[in-house]
């Protein structure tokens, strides 16, 4: 059957699949206010307990100058209204409200909800409207760093705490390979065709974004069927309280086989990092056009649509060439393969290749890409504003929507840092700047969550507001919350940290422990391991001098205890460069007594560690495992799953691959299981090297320490799931033993 054939019968196929769409559409995707309050008043129970009758719901459809908004106040029985123009805006009244009124603290790092018995009932009104037409969420990155074995039970408490925040746009991409097989299937190829295609289930948005084939595969079907369901509860979920899920689209990525299959098709090949090359389809090429007709349509016979599409075009590679009328055509029928779809179709596009290749994308490169798509059709995400707007260099994007994004953190590393004055006073000074064009809306983009609260929660202040936000007052506000009370000297602590560590203005996503990285006697490896300190070291002793003191007051609070042992951990991340650098300069004097003793030093610090992060689950590597393990049904898949969740924090890749320690995670278990072994290995072979009276042969140990990380990668032993020990305990012993030496 030639290129031809396939292709009418694709688009016979395709006009079927169409006309049974409009006939017929399983799939809900606007839901009316009186679903919205439905949804809004589930919402309202699951997040207070046994006060859900304290409430009512009220959705007014009117805005406020075209705004969202939401107010609430007295009703009638002694009941507090909640009311807004929509269900996100209802939760974001319940939201401000549970926090103002009743010190009501939710976070994914410890929290405090439990609720007076009685709530209080406002006694005046409370308004609040956004400045911001789109408030968005989530990044690919964050589908596999964070999200790679969450559940439904997860994902609704992630929704309920995006509703509760006032965000409206989440980006949606769970569940494509159920829609690339529909879509390849129609185009003749074999299930076995598509085996080297798919990646496993720790890396599909790598897989996604056109980066990289079949790595962690084969994926088995029954977590392609899995995450078809899981993506239909999460649409469902976030749409009825009207939300505006963004959907993939076709950005000509095709499977290896997709030449033989189409030998007159025009393929170009890339590759990313050191991973085999990729196919992607000339955009020339009229299958292009069909295929990503083909794609939007089965993704909305599936899971329907809102009519936003993300779709990133050279993801972490170069064009072959900056010819202006060949990036505007490949824009174009980006779009149009869109368009032909859905007519009402708007391409959000994340803004991160104008940074990350910015040598490459000058003005009239980024003109010629974006000037090919309709102004009203297309949002721009300047996925990293915070620390490098794009925005700002080009002209607000030359016309097109845009929105200031917070990006924050990197492969879920586990750091204290951020940007603590740029989010604050960054969305409103945009808001009132002539030359931000058509900025419209916020974001969090952030590779990994489930770490530093305090910056998510201080960017998430900017949602139903105008105005910069005083830090001082913040500090006040948040601690209070989290602490149960305004104490002196955690306000104190945290004024500090927030002038000194959460200002980083010269590394990405924060400093790295020397311990995360492949050992060496290097200050600071570079790399995926840096491990410059942005700030002041005494800055953050201080600050924990402060929280530790408090232990005794605030010591009952979750968010505390989660709080100190981080700080703790932080404290003991950055001192062990100091011991390893004793440790290297022994080893350069020829010193082994002296080696033996710092060696010993570090791996001592590594231990105690360990026992402190035990003590939070949210620090624990056998959660993570046993998350990865229970998504699989049979043996071998949870023998996959394991490894792939191994792998990621670990090698990331093969075992050449230069993304190794990439997603480092100060773990309990990763610092016993991983990080230790190979700086030990590393120390025996250094003292061996100093009893011999030869230099340390560092090229073998590299190659030593490689064969022994994918051992560990493929290994299966397991790590404790459920915390131990007493965090004020373990935080108060490390502080008797190294306060006075650090």
């Amino acid at each position: 059957m030639n290129t031809r054939t396939i292709l009418t019968l694709a688009i016979t196929s395709a006009f079927f699949l169409c006309s049974c769409m409009a006939e017929d559409s399983a799939v809900k995707t606007d839901f009316s206010l009186n679903e919205q309050e439905k949804a809004a008043e589930a919402l309202v129970a699951r997040v207070t307990g046994g006060h859900a009758e304290d409430f009512a719901v009220k959705i007014t459809e009117t805005r406020k100058d075209g705004r969202d908004w939401f107010s609430y106040y007295a009703g009638k029985n002694g009941k507090i209204v909640l009311e807004g123009n929509n269900g996100i805006s209802v939760a974001s009244a319940l939201g401000d409200y549970l926090k103002d009124r009743c010190g009501w603290h939710l976070s994914w790092c410890g929290s405090d909800t439990a609720l007076p018995e009685v709530l209080p009932v406002p006694e005046d009104t409370v308004s609040r409207t956004s400045p911001y037409k789109y408030r968005y969420y989530l990044n690919y990155c964050t589908f596999n760093y964070t999200m790679s074995w969450w559940d439904e039970e997860r994902w609704q408490k992630e929704i309920d705490f995006m509703a509760l925040n006032g965000i409206n746009m989440p980006l949606a991409v769970t569940g494509q390979n159920t829609v690339w097989q529909k879509v390849y299937r129609r185009l003749g190829f074999t299930d076995e065709d598509l085996e080297s295609f798919f990646s496993g289930p720790a890396y599909f948005n790598w897989f996604w974004m056109g980066n990289l084939d079949g790595w962690g595969g084969p994926l088995p079907q029954s977590f392609i069927d899995r995450h078809e369901e899981l993506q239909k509860y999460i649409l469902h979920a976030e749409r009825s309280l009207g939300m505006t899920p963004v959907l993939p689209a076709f950005t000509g990525h095709v499977p290896p086989a997709f030449e033989k299959k189409f030998p007159d098709a025009h393929i170009r090949k890339t590759d990313w990092v050191n991973f085999p090359e990729v196919s992607i389809l000339d955009p020339d090429e009229e299958l292009f056009g069909e295929i990503g007709k083909m794609f939007i349509e089965e993704q909305t016979a599936l899971y329907g649509t809102n009519h936003y599409y993300t779709a990133d075009t050279f993801n972490e590679n170069l064009p072959p060439t900056n010819d202006p009328e060949f990036l505007g055509k490949i824009s174009g029928k980006v779009y149009q393969s869109m368009a032909s779809a859905d007519p009402e179709a708007t391409w959000v596009m994340q803004g991160w290749l104008f940074y990350h290749e910015r040598e490459f994308w000058g003005d009239k490169e980024i003109k010629a890409l974006l000037g090919a798509v309709p102004d009203d059709r297309m949002l721009i995400l300047d996925l990293w504003s915070e620390r490098y707007p794009v925005w700002s260099r080009t002209d607000a994007y030359y016309g097109k929507p845009w929105i200031w994004c917070m990006l924050h953190n990197f492969g879920q590393n586990i750091t204290m840092s951020g940007n603590a004055s740029s989010v604050a006073e960054g969305p409103a000074a945009a808001l009132r700047d002539p030359a931000a064009g058509k900025f419209m809306g916020i974001g969090l983009t952030m590779e990994g969550i489930e770490q530093t609260p305090v910056m998510y929660a201080l960017m998430l202040e900017n949602v139903w507001r105008d105005t910069p936000i005083d830090k001082d007052e913040f500090i006040h506000e948040y601690f209070g919350n989290r602490y149960g009370q305004d104490d002196p000297r955690a306000f104190k602590a945290w004024k500090i940290l927030f002038g000194s560590v959460f200002e980083n203005t010269q590394n990405n996503g924060g400093p790295e422990s020397i311990i995360t990285g492949r050992p060496t006697f290097k200050k600071n490896p570079g790399g995926t391991t840096t491990t410059r300190l942005h700030y002041d070291n005494s800055d953050l002793t201080e600050a924990w001098d402060l929280l530790v003191s408090a232990a005794d007051s605030l010591g009952d609070r979750d968010g505390y205890r989660y709080d100190i042992v981080d700080i703790t951990r932080q404290v003991l991340a950055n001192h062990a460069s100091d011991v390893q650098q004793k440790a290297a300069a022994a080893y350069h004097r020829k010193n082994l007594p002296e080696f033996e003793k710092y060696a010993a030093e570090f791996l001592a610090l590594i231990d105690d560690m360990d026992r402190l992060l035990a003590t939070r689950s949210e620090f624990l590597l056998g959660r993570w495992l046993e998350a990865a393990k229970h998504m699989g049904a049979t043996p071998e898949e949870k023998a996959l799953y394991e490894h792939n969740a191994r792998n990621l924090l670990t090698l990331w890749g093969n075992r050449e691959c230069y993304l190794h320690d990439y997603a480092c995670r100060q773990w309990s278990g990763m610092m016993s299981g991983f990080y230790r072994p190979r700086w030990e290995m590393f120390f025996d072979t250094a003292t061996e090297a100093l009893r011999s009276g030869k230099e340390m042969d560092g090229k073998a140990f590299e190659e030593k320490c490689k064969d022994w990380e994918w051992e560990w990668k493929e290994s299966s032993e397991s790590y404790p799931s459920t915390p131990s020990g007493d965090e004020i305990e373990e935080c108060r012993h490390i502080y008797e033993k190294y306060r006075s030496s650090i």
